[in-house]
């Protein structure tokens, strides 16, 4: 099986059987998903969902956060992995959002980059769901699922996975194949078990194909 081949496998797979794959972080413009996805970083959206209500209604707009103090916003978010650190970025976010771009979320991954807190995941994951940019937001769960398939070959970073799957993955796809991992990885192929018997990406998998959940070997 050749990559080409490899990949329109994986990905038809997943576009005749996930129609539905998105964010499952809850937010409602793109300040909010900003915050969202700032706070997700070492932790799980459903923790995340858990605190965002009560924080988006504290802090509804940008001016709002940005004179916040980082004590205010920790007694929101304490619960996060990192809170500290997390208060002290989405202040700075706010503000930075204010001094260089009007109060607005660029659309822009280098522009993204600048502000406090965000990184390439972030910024990939921004410019994708709210900007419909051909990105590819590389967290653990992508990392893994396209290590252990074998749409990457032994990446050693997120970055050089993000590359790879770029080159490969149709522009139209992109965005999309962001949250068909995630949702993969999820759900179906966990870190410590990945549940292989309930995955039709079996054809196609080199996991699969090299261990001994192949009845065939």
């Amino acid at each position: 099986m050749t990559r080409k081949e490899q990949y329109k496998g994986v990905f038809k797979w997943f576009q005749d059987n996930v129609a539905v794959a998105e964010t499952e972080l809850h937010y409602s413009d793109p300040f909010q998903l900003l915050i969202a996805v700032i706070l997700s970083a070492q932790c799980t959206d459903k923790r995340v969902n858990m605190i965002t209500p009560a924080l988006f209604e504290a802090f509804p707009t940008v001016e709002t956060l940005a004179v916040a103090s980082q004590s205010a916003v920790y007694e929101y978010i304490k619960s996060v992995s990192y809170p500290n650190n997390k208060a002290k970025h989405l202040i700075g976010m706010a503000q930075k959002l204010l001094s260089d771009y009007h109060g607005e979320v660029p659309s822009e991954v280098d522009d993204l980059l600048k502000l406090p807190g965000v990184g390439r995941k972030t910024a990939n994951v921004i410019a994708s769901v709210v900007f419909k940019k051909p990105t590819m937001a590389v967290d653990t769960h992508v990392f893994r699922v396209s290590n252990r398939i074998g749409l990457t070959e032994n990446s050693k970073s997120p970055l050089t996975t993000e590359k790879e799957l770029v080159k490969h993955i149709p522009k139209s796809h992109i965005a999309k194949a962001h949250h068909w991992l995630i949702l993969h990885g999820r759900y179906i192929c966990l870190a410590r078990k990945p549940k292989c018997e309930a995955c039709g990406l079996q054809t196609w998998c080199r996991y699969f194909l090299l261990n001994s959940h192949n009845p065939l070997i």
